[in-house]
């Protein structure tokens, strides 16, 4: 990463500095904790923040003494808003953020394909917003530091990692010195060179790609709307690519392809890099004045390791999984891990389930990263062809989406899509999804419809289960109230959304008016229907008529009770 030599501040954040403060143990204190957190960087924080919403405190260990430097990671997808908003801190995010529905190809000089991502008037977010990791992870920071059970502990390096049966011990370097921290647990999110996962003995697998792409930061006005632009063989780049995406605070990011023969240190100078953005913004029609503000250069990768559990330590975000840039699934695969772990692990922690709901972790978010992997890797052989067979292909494609329809499919960046759990241990009944026209099938997360003006689904979620009910007019079974007192879990209460236009809801139950049964329809909802809810939004399994029973043996799935 660099900034250019004649400044070393950011021309539009202003990074804050967290003092180091020592620790108990390093007063010669005896401290064991329930969760122990390697990377603050947006996932480890988020994993913090969900473990804190179901009362489960943790200590964050970061070697940096401040949130990382330039854009990185800076597309935030629906599904991770609504993860957001369960931590109390969507609005922030959306209230800076530029959302964006579509984005346009280009060959050469012509536009070739029209991204148009799903989206409708009953959606509380955007399909996908803009904004630079930096207020990501200031925003989080800001969250876990106003929160007693969150402990974030800057400058301090984890060096090794060992456990046993009954814990974890983490060595950690400070400026004030060593000292050793024993968990329960713990939650490796310290990256792609992750220490956890070397001092474990583990590796990633998979496959590497040759194409290399410089990212670089501009900053520039301009009154382009916000929304993803692809050059294929532009005369900036010619044989290459280029990805424009609009930021914040005047940044555009800028992401070109090195080809083959080009020297990587030399494109890495700042005259080169400079020399390159001009070229592109020459090319977008940009000719006001503009300064570099940060760049970097990325390599794609599908790694991922074996199994994402190993002992007490769960691995989330690039410790576990490294998956190509386009179609920005890799934070976004990082947020669903945070929250999949976390609840678990809280409910595993608070005695609410056994320690084999863990076990569940692994095959549900590596089964999310191999889907993630066969949807990038299409994107990505397409944007970076590995082989010469691959670039006439493209080439074949490109040209002939011109003018012609059939082809343009093939140029569909296949952006981040929520995965559904169907197969996961905890999935109960996937078999009663045929009964359904539609709505969000077992392992699926919710769909956040609307019900009303600034009024949808997910507001009304509590911090436990949920069951979401389609009654009959009128005619809501009271026994129902008895089986809904059967599925809290701790202090976590059970939360019944009784959806109806008229009639009562059952004691204890919330009602909610659906007005011309727009959300029965999105759910493929009859009189009687009902979907059990997991803490973290899928749907552990669904029925056209509620069968208590069913309901009672899929909720115990659901803790691999």
């Amino acid at each position: 990463m660099s900034r250019p030599a004649t400044r070393n501040y950011s021309l539009y954040f202003d990074y804050p500095r967290y003092p180091f403060t020592a620790p108990a143990e390093l007063r010669g204190a005896s401290a064991r904790h329930h969760v122990a957190i390697a990377g603050a960087g947006p996932v480890g924080l988020t994993a913090a923040l969900e473990l804190a919403r179901h009362g489960v405190a943790s200590v964050v260990l970061d070697d940096k003494g401040t949130v990382n430097d330039g854009s990185r990671a800076t597309c935030i997808a629906r599904h991770s808003l609504e993860i957001l908003q369960q931590l109390g801190l969507s609005d922030r995010f959306v209230q800076k953020a530029l959302g964006w529905t579509h984005g346009t190809s280009y060959y050469r000089a012509d536009p070739v394909f029209r991204l148009e991502m799903p989206h409708s008037a009953n959606e509380r977010f955007l399909p996908m917003y803009n904004l630079q990791q930096q207020y990501m992870e200031k925003f989080l920071v800001d969250r876990a530091d106003a929160l007693d059970l969150v402990d974030l502990r800057w400058h301090s390096r984890v060096t090794g990692v060992q456990q046993d049966r009954d814990g974890v011990a983490l060595e950690v370097e400070t400026p004030g010195g060593g000292y050793t921290l024993h968990a329960d647990y713990l939650l490796a999110a310290d990256g792609a060179r992750s220490v956890v996962r070397s001092s474990l003995g583990l590796k990633l697998k998979g496959e590497a790609y040759e194409g290399r792409y410089v990212i670089a930061d501009a900053c520039f006005q301009s009154d382009y709307p916000t929304e993803r632009r692809a050059f294929f063989d532009p005369p900036a780049n010619p044989g290459s690519t280029v990805l424009v995406h609009r930021q914040p605070d005047n940044i555009w990011r800028i992401d070109y392809q090195l080809r083959d023969e080009e020297d990587e240190q030399l494109a890495l100078r700042e005259d080169s890099v400079h020399d390159r953005v001009a070229a592109v913004l020459a090319m977008i029609g940009e000719r006001g004045p503009w300064e570099l503000e940060w760049w970097s250069i990325y390599k794609a990768y599908s790694l991922a390791l074996d199994d994402y559990r190993c002992g007490r330590v769960l691995f989330i975000g690039d410790a576990a999984h490294l998956v190509p840039i386009f179609g920005v699934r890799g934070l976004n695969s990082g947020y669903a891990d945070a929250v999949n772990a976390g609840w678990k692990l809280a409910y595993v922690l608070r005695g609410w389930a056994p320690d084999r709901l863990l076990d569940s972790y692994s095959p549900e978010r590596r089964g999310a990263t191999l889907e993630v992997f066969e949807n990038a890797n299409r994107s990505t052989r397409f944007m970076t062809p590995p082989t010469r067979g691959y670039a006439l292909m493209r080439e074949a494609a490109l040209s002939l989406a011109v003018r012609h329809e059939f082809t343009r499919p093939l140029i569909n960046p296949r952006q981040s899509q929520p995965y559904t759990y169907r197969d996961s241990p905890l999935t109960a009944f996937p078999d009663r999804d045929v009964e359904f026209e539609r709505g969000p099938a077992a392992g699926a997360p919710l769909v956040n419809h609307r019900l009303g003006k600034d009024d949808y689904l997910l507001d009304h979620l509590g911090l436990g289960f949920t069951g979401v009910y389609f009654p009959a007019a009128g005619a809501v079974d009271p026994a129902l109230a008895a089986l809904f007192a059967e599925l809290d879990v701790g202090t976590e209460r059970f939360q019944a959304l009784v959806i109806a236009r008229t009639g009562a809801a059952p004691e204890g139950a919330g009602r909610l008016v659906d007005a011309g049964g727009a959300l029965a329809k999105a759910y493929g909802a009859q009189d009687g229907t009902f979907y059990l809810v997991r803490p973290d939004r899928h749907v552990c399994a669904r029925w056209t008529a509620v069968q208590p029973d069913e309901v009672r043996a899929a909720f115990r799935r659901a803790l691999m009770r």
